[in-house]
């Protein structure tokens, strides 16, 4: 499968082909619009279609291209913020809310695969939290204590995980959690949504969203598509200027898949306790037609590297099987100020745009959830998690995260005054790109492999930041709200939603407010 959210392959993309779907080519009327085609949009569009309703599902590549193609797909309720913290800003009630949530979303993955025939490798598995860094066995007998109360009583503390290799030392262990091929799971949600009436294009980049009766998204062809409703599942909404923008932070993730003997490692989840982390899973070895191989890949990721070395060596230290390395890639995860995704209506005076954000590490089950919440809100009815995930809200004690945050966007624009990556072009090798220049004349320069320039303004069509080179994705990357371009300026993730401007003209904004 080629992706269209970087220029690495993960080990999903490099094992099942998704289908293709035409570009839109003329406007449509419908119930719902769904924009987005990774797992919170294809759940979403999935259980609409289920009840009746008429839905037309967009995305500017095909489907699973984005964020879900770069998951490590752990299916969890073992969240990475601690129960403790997440007790601490939303109470006992939202910490139990977001176990029974999370818990029903892995329930509401294996209950589809299995009534729609989905062969998506769809195994429960045990989950172990293991010490690293500083941390000690209070910190897991902490989170031991705030998952009980937040109802997930099986939980238990051990001495270790189970491996015969390395003892990790005790270690805190999560019955009943699972694991899946995320892409082969999006093919049979595509099948069943075109079964029930869904229409599904891809290729179709939504350049402008508008709340109204209907409401009405625009595409870069100037197609219409009118709806009662429109639901935006694009990882970090499109459509929105700023409010959701300001209340969470984009990460890249970098991923290795090493070839292990097969069984060599036990199937299973697992999480050291440093910040960042290291988490781990296995899965079966396949080729690119998606048959099995006799060896196992061993995922192992983690946040805020700057490039996979360091988790190559980590690996290699404490996994004496690896064989060698199959599979680099890198992702993006949002996190909400508050640990909490946000589903629900738009914050501000939107009345029919719906939004699903905010996965903080945990996306296919927060992408799950949000198909549950979304489905019942769009139909006009209540649920009983819309409180907790709330696009709306706010949280007092959050307040400390959401200003460290915004000093650190703010402080991003001092590149508008700093010295460019290069001097002068000739220093830019082919399949490589930098920021030249100074202040508002920063040029963002790629030179292809055949050695062609190709130079934009360096300002994100978003909220104006200067671009980085990220070369290991060959993307340029905002570091303020997270906004994506190829190397040739077209948006790969919001939430910009115009390109980068070419050399000589003024860069624009055209976001929806």
């Amino acid at each position: 499968m080629h992706s269209d959210s970087g220029h690495t392959t993960s080990v999903w993309m490099g094992t099942t082909e998704v289908p293709q779907f035409q570009p839109l080519t003329q406007d449509l009327r419908a119930n719902v619009c769904v924009i987005g085609a990774g797992i919170a949009g294809m759940t979403t569009a999935y259980l609409l279609a289920r009840a009746g309703r008429a839905v037309v599902l967009i995305d500017d590549g095909q489907i699973g291209g984005g964020e879900t193609s770069r998951t490590t797909a752990h299916l969890t309720a073992a969240l990475d913020d601690r129960y403790y913290n997440i007790e601490r800003i939303h109470g006992e009630e939202g910490a139990r809310i977001a176990a029974e949530s999370h818990m029903s979303a892995i329930h509401r993955i294996e209950t589809i695969a299995s009534m729609e025939d989905i062969d998506c490798d769809f195994q429960r598995v045990e989950g172990y939290l293991f010490l690293g860094g500083t941390s000690q066995r209070k910190d897991l007998e902490r989170e031991l204590a705030a998952t009980h109360r937040a109802g997930i009583n099986d939980t238990q503390l051990v001495d270790r995980i189970p491996f015969s290799f390395w003892d990790s030392g005790p270690a805190l262990r999560f019955p009943r959690q699972a694991t899946f091929h995320p892409l082969k799971y999006l093919k049979g949600l595509a099948r069943a949504i075109l079964r029930d009436g869904g229409k599904i294009y891809s290729g179709v980049h939504a350049e402008k969203i508008e709340d109204g009766e209907p409401a009405r998204v625009t595409t870069s062809e100037g197609h219409v598509i009118g709806a009662d409703n429109v639901v935006v599942c694009t990882n970090t909404p499109v459509n929105d200027w700023l409010i959701i923008h300001s209340k969470q932070a984009a990460y890249r993730t970098y991923v290795i898949g090493a070839r292990i003997p097969k069984g060599s490692v036990p199937h299973g989840l697992y999480w050291d306790t440093p910040d960042p982390y290291h988490y781990i899973r296995i899965q079966q070895g396949e080729d690119s037609n998606g048959r099995e191989l006799e060896y196992d890949i061993l995922i192992v990721g983690g946040e805020d590297h700057k490039t996979g070395q360091a988790h190559e060596q980590w690996t290699r230290e404490r996994f004496p099987m690896v064989e060698r390395i199959e599979y680099r890639w890198s992702g993006q995860v949002m996190e909400p100020v508050d640990y909490m995704a946000y589903i629900g209506k738009n914050p501000g005076g939107d009345e029919h745009i719906y939004v699903a954000t905010g996965d903080s590490g945990n996306g296919m089950t927060h992408g799950t959830i949000a198909g549950i919440i979304l489905n019942e809100l769009v139909q006009g009815r209540r649920h009983q998690w819309a409180r907790l995930y709330d696009p709306s809200r706010v949280k007092l004690r959050a307040t400390p995260e959401y200003v460290r945050e915004n000093l650190n966007v703010a402080e991003q624009y001092k590149d508008w005054f700093t010295k460019g990556d290069a001097d002068n072009i000739e220093a830019i090798k082919p399949g490589e790109g930098a920021v030249l220049g100074t202040g508002r004349g920063k040029i963002a320069v790629y030179r292809d492999e055949r050695g062609n320039i190709h130079q934009f303004s360096a300002v994100c069509t978003h909220l104006y930041c200067i671009v980085n080179w990220n070369g290991t994705e060959k993307t340029w990357d905002c570091p303020c709200h997270g906004s994506r371009f190829d190397p040739h300026g077209k948006v790969v993730n919001g939430p910009a939603i115009v390109g980068l401007s070419p050399v000589g003209s003024a860069p624009k904004k055209t976001n929806a407010v």
